[in-house]
């Protein structure tokens, strides 16, 4: 088990950046594949973005896909989401979560076992 600590969420106008991070403690944060995830108030939580164990391989839900990033430093056991061109309808909690995998090269949008508590991401209008 992997334990998970998001920060960087906060209040951004539409068009504007935020910077996520997830911060792991536990076991080894290299041997887990990583996603964020995000719920908005009303609905059910959806993927958002996913990472190989080491960061080689990554992949997006379409609605954010050329104006977010994920990425991770291994040797400081965090990932991180960077949000660019933020809309509206991007506010909502986000989710970091851990998968443990022996794969180098596949990444995950569900089975994820390990999550963190979330960060609220509001975008004004």
């Amino acid at each position: 088990q992997v334990q998970l600590v998001e920060s960087g969420g906060g209040l951004v106008q539409a068009g504007g950046s935020l910077r996520l991070a997830c911060a792991a403690s536990g076991r080894a944060f290299s041997n887990y594949a990583m996603g964020w995830f995000r719920q908005a108030p009303g609905k059910e939580r959806e993927f958002v973005a996913a990472s190989t164990r080491s960061g080689g391989y990554t992949y997006y839900t379409d609605s954010v896909r050329g104006r977010f990033t994920i990425s991770r430093d291994n040797a400081k056991n965090t990932v991180f989401l960077q949000m660019n061109s933020l809309k509206p309808e991007d506010t909502a909690v986000y989710y970091c979560a851990g998968r443990s995998t022996s794969s180098q090269t596949t990444w995950f949008t569900t089975g994820y076992d390990d999550w963190g508590q979330g960060t609220q991401v509001t975008v004004s209008s």
